[in-house]
């Protein structure tokens, strides 16, 4: 099914034209749900589709778990409380998380940059999550494991590498970022998080916690088995988000500078440029580039940042080119694997288009 929306701007290509392109791509990837989600300029164009039957609730009405790519709406809450001047990009982690308590040289030199940008020196998870979470890693690895675990390990970790040195990415490291702002603002980071991200750009439809019954997608392995919602344990910030297609459009328009209700607030649209700025290069000859929060990539047609996720069940993708107006928000319930084309078709759909 394609379900075009039009709106007063003028496309650069076709809805139409988008919808047989969507429809195309939708025929490489493999999954019980999927949907291929398009704005240029505020047009949006969606595809759904998948092997299973639809639920109660409409494929493009339903949330998906976004696993890692709730990242990038950690990113913007930082950015816009530095913008807000609540916290710096320079505050050290620990001495917001436990002033005064002796901790190793090398965490207390960790920046919130840092835990941000994947250069803490942190390991992806902490070394005692691994004995708990591998017992039930396929229905459960994150749920024993809360938030007050997390920042102990923090505050006793051992970093292999001095802060600011090399990129690891990191669960863990963004993890204690969400803990970080919570301390360092008194506010829990699901309410944080609401008020400083999801309600100014009024995305009623997203959150961290599953939904009312029938609201949610269910994930699965596979071989087609449904597995259980996410629960994130310590980690939300790192991976918590769950949101439906319309709200991961309307969270990436704000990105583009193409939508027409660009955000008024000061702080929050200087946030949006803040974490679309280029600011480390990583791997072989530092050929990759990153900004706050989001992959960099070049393309024929510019820039895109982008940034992917996964859960036990599903994944997500999301992704724009700044300035152009163009957005891409994609969402499957099947586990990833090895010959996955999920994320391979939906970074396509971002880089080989017009």
């Amino acid at each position: 099914m394609t379900e075009v929306t039009a709106a007063p701007a003028t496309a650069p290509v076709s809805p139409a034209a988008t919808a047989r392109v969507l429809a195309e791509a939708a025929r490489a990837v493999d999954a019980p749900d999927l949907v291929l989600a398009v704005s240029r300029n505020g047009v949006r164009t969606v595809h759904t589709g998948g092997s299973a039957e639809p639920g109660p609730v409409p494929r493009e009405l339903t949330a998906y778990e976004l696993g890692s790519a709730s990242k990038p709406y950690a990113g913007l809450l930082l950015a816009r409380l530095v913008a807000q001047g609540r916290v710096r990009y320079e505050d050290r982690a620990a001495d917001l998380l436990a002033p005064g308590l002796p901790v190793h040289p090398a965490v207390r030199r960790i920046t919130l940059r840092h835990l941000l940008t994947h250069t803490s020196g942190l390991p992806g998870l902490p070394a005692d999550f691994y004995p708990q979470a591998v017992p039930r890693w396929s229905t459960d690895p994150y749920g024993g494991y809360p938030a007050d675990r997390v920042v102990r390990s923090f505050l006793r970790a051992r970093p292999r590498h001095r802060p600011g040195t090399r990129w690891r990415y990191s669960n863990f490291a963004v993890s204690v970022l969400g803990h970080t702002l919570a301390a360092a603002t008194g506010t829990p980071w699901e309410v944080l998080l609401h008020q400083q991200v999801l309600a100014p750009l009024g995305l009623d439809a997203t959150r961290v916690r599953p939904g009312p019954d029938g609201t949610d997608a269910v994930g699965h392995r596979r071989d087609g088995t449904p597995v259980p919602a996410l629960d994130t344990g310590g980690f939300t910030a790192a991976g918590a988000v769950r949101a439906t297609p319309p709200d991961l459009l309307t969270f990436l328009e704000a990105h583009t500078g193409g939508a027409a209700d660009s955000p008024t607030d000061s702080s929050l649209a200087a946030a949006l440029t803040e974490v679309t700025r280029p600011v480390l290069r990583r791997g072989w000859r530092h050929a990759h580039t990153h900004t706050l929060t989001w992959f960099h990539h070049p393309s024929p047609y510019g820039p895109v940042l982008f940034h992917a996720g996964a859960t036990l069940g599903q994944q997500a993708f999301l992704g724009f080119r700044p300035g152009t107006g163009l957005a891409v928000a994609a969402t499957a319930t099947r586990r990833v694997h090895r010959a996955d084309t999920f994320v391979a078709t939906a970074y396509g759909l971002l880089t080989e288009t017009p």
